[in-house]
């Protein structure tokens, strides 16, 4: 008898939240009841990966503050780590992210090189990511893309082995 397929989710969360923002104007989503959707009640969810960068506080306190407090919402979820990078200034004000792919790339392959999963569900439209599945899939794992609709990501589109649109049939998983 074969067991059930084991599922490790990553999340670019911030790639997620602007996706979410863009096209329902809200980004309130229960990640308690997003990952057991996106694993199924025929896999075992092994655990949950949010990637993001922390807002500078000095220059935002009150989005420092919520963001803290989204942050530790997310840490009473079992099985669920948080893993952030650094937001870099350029060009004046200007900040960018820095980390998050290259973490969610060494996570993604380190652990199916360790066989710590059979499925790798990918939130993120990111296309630098588009080797890290290819090489994921050479390893004999699956890997699944999460997108919201209308994303443009036409590249990890055709690499992944399925596509999981965030649809109407996602409805109860908003807070």
């Amino acid at each position: 008898m074969i067991g059930l397929k084991r599922v490790m989710i990553f999340i670019d969360g911030s790639n997620f939240y602007h996706n979410l923002k863009k096209h329902y104007a809200r980004a309130n989503i229960d990640f308690s009841k997003l990952v057991l959707k996106l694993a199924g009640q025929k896999r075992e969810l092994v655990r949950t990966y949010y990637y993001n960068s922390p807002v500078d506080q000095k220059l935002n306190p009150e989005e420092y503050k919520k963001q803290q407090k989204f942050f530790e919402q997310l840490k009473k979820i079992d099985c669920f780590e948080i893993k952030l990078g650094r937001l870099q200034t350029v060009q004046g004000d200007s900040k960018i992210e820095k980390g998050t792919d290259v973490n969610i790339a060494v996570d993604m392959i380190t652990k199916a090189h360790r066989n710590h999963y059979d499925v790798a569900i990918l939130i993120s439209g990111d296309a630098d990511l588009v080797q890290v599945v290819q090489e994921i899939k050479d390893l004999a794992k699956h890997v699944e893309l999460v997108v919201v609709p209308g994303q443009k990501c036409y590249h990890l589109k055709e690499v992944a082995d399925r596509v999981i649109t965030v649809d109407n049939s996602f409805d109860d998983c908003w807070l």
